[in-house]
């Protein structure tokens, strides 16, 4: 067995202990590969191992790995900070995008779209701990937002991303999921079909099954410690 293929299984076993303790079905969750920094032979081979959806946090860098990989059938998710002269290619290349905190990112993704592809599914980025280093938007900016972007012809908006503070306690990282899924919930009830809670990574995957995640985005404990980019 690979080591990528050994970390999936141990990957998967956390995985199902967590939604059978959460009583929550297989189906209601979908693994996120963070694959940033990772050459096209180690997607490959999580592509091999299950894996179909991957995400990206450097444009330049996934544009390449798209083309290279362009015979698998796979999703790539764009969940790094996104500027403005950087929308046509996620636009273009991607089919998700998790860190939207603007309106005019929005309507540059949504003008830039291209006609024969469906509509881009998008996440709204929360700061969850307010963090001024951190995008993202307030939580009492989402409402706005969120109607802007649900009005927009070439984007689908299916929910929320969080990254809590990397200094959080769990108890602190506890809450701030539950207030992600909170928020959802709450949200569902003028955009009913919500249907994506993005959030928590390897060290803290168990707290966000518990809370609801929909999507959890995990790189280490698929493809091992990443070297600095």
């Amino acid at each position: 067995m690979s080591h990528i293929a050994s970390q999936i299984s141990a990957l998967r076993e956390r995985v199902d202990r967590s939604l059978a303790h959460a009583n929550r079905p297989t189906e209601s969750l979908q693994i996120l590969a963070v694959s940033k920094t990772r050459p096209a032979a180690a997607i490959e081979s999580a592509y091999e191992a299950g894996f179909h959806h991957f995400g990206e946090n450097y444009l330049q860098e996934a544009l390449l790995k798209i083309e290279q990989l362009r015979h698998l059938a796979l999703q790539w998710h764009y969940i790094g900070t996104l500027q403005s002269n950087k929308t046509s290619s996620v636009a273009q290349h991607f089919h998700w995008l998790h860190t939207l905190d603007r309106v005019k990112i929005a309507n540059r993704l949504s003008q830039q779209r291209p006609s024969n592809m469906p509509p881009l599914n998008v996440c709204i980025q929360i700061n969850i701990d307010n963090e001024p280093q951190k995008g993202g938007i307030s939580l009492a900016q989402l409402n706005p937002l969120a109607e802007a972007v649900e009005a927009l012809p070439n984007l689908s908006l299916r929910g929320l991303m969080a990254i809590p503070s990397k200094d959080s306690s769990p108890q602190q990282r506890r809450d701030s999921f539950a207030k992600m899924a909170e928020t959802l919930d709450t949200l569902k009830g003028t955009i009913p079909q919500l249907d994506t809670l993005s959030m928590g990574m390897s060290a803290d995957l168990e707290l966000a099954i518990e809370h609801k995640a929909t999507i959890i985005r995990i790189g280490t404990a698929i493809f091992g410690p990443r070297t600095a980019k």
